[in-house]
């Protein structure tokens, strides 16, 4: 007798499960397949602006770490160091109030600007390759992401064809505003979540919306009530999570919506009210969602430990002028470094659309007929427009002493946080809305329109072409930090004193610090807290005498003459802050200088690889 044939009634069972298991997979693979095949134009379309991202920010790639965005390092600086931050959210060790910075005091992190979501969601990424691979990661996917989400809202919400699609995708993602944005500033190009939030208020409107009324239906056809709450359930956790990647882009998007509601409203009033009761109950619905979870955080940016009620920044000063609208940005194919001096710099070109693009977009809007969303568009871009342009007009550099209508909400809560030139970013997806509609009116036309209109809104879009973004090479953080050799003179979660310290103009040693996964803390810095007049908002904190002692000879080279009472005020600040050592590399400003103050401060120095340090 065989001795297999006891075992072949338990084999048969195990060949036909993994019979079974093979042909799911195959299943798998040809739904997979087919699903490319059908939607291999959309992928096509997300491939270029992925590609396109990529070579704008090639300059970061072949280094990251050794890479810095030349036109706004400062600013790269601190988001690296908010990234390292929330990747710790990872390992457990996250807080609202991080005491990683300006030590002993903390920072409010949902008063600053710290991508908490981005964060976390790419805590892998930073905690295995380092903070400069997510920025660089960030910088590019920001870009295409929002192309691609606004190139699927106007396929699926406005039924656009692709071309007209892809061209008001790639105005949304890659246009002048964005670009310059892209200097660091990724709390203001992570735009992809706005489109999803617009999709989400159109889908509420159009279930709010009964019908209108007729003999056989005299009610209407009826709200859909479900569609209702899944779309204010969807808004609220799009609003929660764009809180927790840039409440500016927000605000911006909430206001440009409210401008553009009111505008549709006075254009189809029937609509308006058949809608209203429906649609005002679903957005309280969506509104009370996400108290739910944001209560506490906003609380925290606005009355909790280091927060902060007011902003912080000059409206005169961050306005626009009025004349940088018809000019193109230095950062596009057409542009002119001159153009420059028409903003506060270069990551601020937001709204540098230039005269061709605003002529074409003028006559889109008026042959594309009296649709009520271009009645809205062109009103929503009058208003978001003459707010970026401030409290006070200013033309060609000059102030006109001419009021603007940002001066009717200047003081107001929660938008004097915001910049008036960046309501100029809201004309981007205005814009490319406008031209979206009428390239895909003459794309189904039969006339010369369906030529000649395309071929108008491409001439119009080649000066701002994007150019690859400026970058240039900068200092290795020091062996001491990215060998681990920290942890000999600093436990983790300590304080380390690097000299000379952190400023906003110069938050070099916060690069020590992100490149250690801000496994330490560190003194003062670059970051907002109530360090104004009467606590109100400031950037940085004040400094203590020891580190304005250092700051001096790190900036003239001269050594001061210390005596008991200097080195009494040094121990008294190194107890201030709560520091375990003192850190000075190699490559500090007047490091022989700094070597001989902190001796003649603290005592003899220790050598630990490429540093010298002081335990205090």
């Amino acid at each position: 007798m065989s001795s297999a044939a006891p075992t072949a009634p338990d084999a048969a069972p195990e060949q036909a499960f993994r019979r079974s298991d093979q042909i799911n997979r195959r299943a798998w693979a040809v739904r997979l397949l087919a699903a490319v095949r059908r939607h291999r134009a959309d992928l096509l379309v997300a491939l270029f602006f992925t590609l396109l991202a990529g070579w704008l920010t090639h300059g970061l790639w072949p280094d990251p770490a050794g890479r810095v965005m030349a036109l706004n390092p400062e600013d790269q600086a601190l988001y690296e160091w908010f990234l390292a931050v929330d990747a710790r959210a990872l390992l457990g060790d996250f807080s609202l109030l991080t005491d990683r910075l300006n030590a002993p005091d903390g920072v409010n992190l949902m008063a600053n600007t710290t991508v908490i979501a981005l964060g976390i969601v790419c805590a892998p990424v930073t905690l295995l390759l380092g903070a400069p691979v997510t920025f660089a990661l960030l910088a590019a996917v920001n870009l295409a992401g929002t192309a691609v989400a606004w190139y699927l809202l106007f396929r699926r919400a406005l039924r656009a064809r692709r071309l007209a699609a892809a061209l008001g995708g790639g105005l949304c993602g890659f246009g002048p505003g964005m670009i310059s944005q892209t200097n660091s500033h990724l709390h203001m190009t992570a735009q992809w979540l706005v489109p999803v939030i617009v999709w989400l208020v159109v889908r509420l409107l159009r279930a709010s919306d009964p019908g209108p009324t007729s003999p056989t239906s005299p009610n209407g056809t009826g709200l859909d009530r479900r569609r209702m709450f899944s779309s204010a359930a969807g808004l609220a956790a799009a609003v929660t999570a764009q809180v927790f990647i840039g409440e500016e882009v927000l605000f911006l998007a909430a206001v440009t919506l409210l401008v553009m509601a009111i505008s549709y409203g006075v254009a189809d009033r029937d609509l308006a009210r058949r809608a209203l009761p429906g649609f005002a109950a679903g957005l309280a619905v969506a509104a009370g969602l996400a108290l739910l979870v944001l209560g506490y955080p906003l609380w925290f940016q606005f009355a909790g430990p280091q927060g902060v009620a007011d902003g912080m920044f000059s409206p005169a000063y961050f306005s626009a002028d009025l004349s940088s609208w018809w000019t193109v940005s230095p950062l596009s194919v057409a542009g002119s470094d001159e153009s420059a001096r028409l903003t506060t710099g270069p990551a601020e070109y937001n709204t540098f659309l230039g005269w061709p693009l605003l002529l074409v977009a003028a006559v889109c809007a008026i042959w594309a007929g009296r649709r009520r969303l271009v009645f809205a568009c062109v009103a929503a871009a009058l208003v978001m427009g003459a707010l970026s342009l401030g409290p006070e007009v200013v033309l060609g550099g000059t102030r006109t002493a001419l009021p603007g209508p940002y001066a009717l909400l200047a003081g107001l809560p929660v938008v004097d946080g915001a910049l008036p030139m960046r309501f100029g970013l809201a004309l981007l997806p205005i814009v490319a809305t406008l031209l979206v509609l009428a390239v895909d009116r003459a794309l189904g036309s039969t006339g010369r329109a369906r030529r000649l209109v395309p071929a108008a809104v491409a001439v119009a879009l080649l000066p701002i072409i994007p150019t690859p973004l400026p970058t240039a090479d900068r200092p290795a953080v020091p062996e001491f930090i990215t060998g681990g050799h920290w942890r000999q003179c600093v436990r983790p979660g300590g304080v380390l004193v690097p000299v000379p310290l952190p400023t906003p103009k110069e938050p070099w040693p916060m690069r020590w610090a992100a490149a250690a996964n801000a496994g330490f803390g560190l003194p003062e810095g670059f970051f907002i807290g109530p360090y104004g007049r009467g606590g109100t908002a400031a950037m940085g904190t004040f400094k203590q005498p020891t580190s304005a002692l250092l700051a001096d000879v790190a900036r003239r080279g001269d050594q001061p003459a210390i005596g008991d009472e200097q080195r009494r005020q040094a121990a008294r600040d190194a107890d201030f802050w709560g520091a375990s050592c003192v850190a000075l590399a190699d490559d500090a400003p007047h490091a022989d200088s700094l070597r001989a103050t902190l001796e003649q401060l603290y005592g003899p120095a220790t050598r630990i690889a490429d540093a010298w340090i002081w335990r205090v």
